[in-house]
C-alpha cells in the first residue's frame, strides 16, 4: 500500500471513526476545520485507488468501508516510520523522546515493567 498524504490520514481517521459509510458520514465525523465535500469525496476516491477503502454503489450513493483496521495501519506506520527516521532501532526512537525530554525516568521504569511482566498499556 502507498503511504498516506496528512490529507488522506485524516479522512481516513473519519473513515475508521464512522466504520462504513458514505462521504457526507465521513465529513460529519471530521475534526475542524473540515475539508469542503467535494475535496474529501476527491480523497475518498484516491483512498480506494490505493486500496485504503473498499466502495460499493448502494442506490445513487458510493458507500465505503476500510480494507485496513486501524491497528494494522499503526503497525505499518510506525515500523516504517522506525525505520526511515531511527535506523529501524526502537532503542533510538525511546533515546530520541528522552533527549527531548518527552519521557520521565519514572515513565521509562513503568514501560520495563511492562516489558518484564509481558503486559500491554
Amino acid at each position: 500500500m502507498q503511504k498516506l498524504t496528512l490529507q488522506e490520514e485524516e479522512a481516513m481517521q473519519a473513515v475508521w471513526k464512522t466504520g462504513e459509510g458514505n462521504v457526507k458520514l465521513f465529513l460529519d465525523n471530521m475534526e475542524e476545520p473540515k475539508p469542503p465535500y467535494t475535496t474529501l469525496a476527491s480523497t475518498i476516491k484516491n483512498l480506494e485507488k490505493k486500496g485504503y477503502l473498499q466502495g460499493k454503489l448502494v442506490g445513487n450513493t458510493y458507500v465505503y468501508k476500510p480494507s485496513i483496521s486501524h491497528d494494522d495501519y499503526k503497525k505499518k506506520f510506525m515500523n516504517g516510520f522506525v525505520k526511515e527516521y531511527f535506523e529501524n532501532s526502537y532503542k533510538e526512537l525511546v533515546n530520541f523522546f528522552v533527549a527531548q525530554k518527552k519521557l520521565s525516568a519514572k515513565e521509562l521504569k513503568e514501560i520495563i515493567d511492562m516489558i518484564e511482566k509481558g503486559n500491554r498499556p
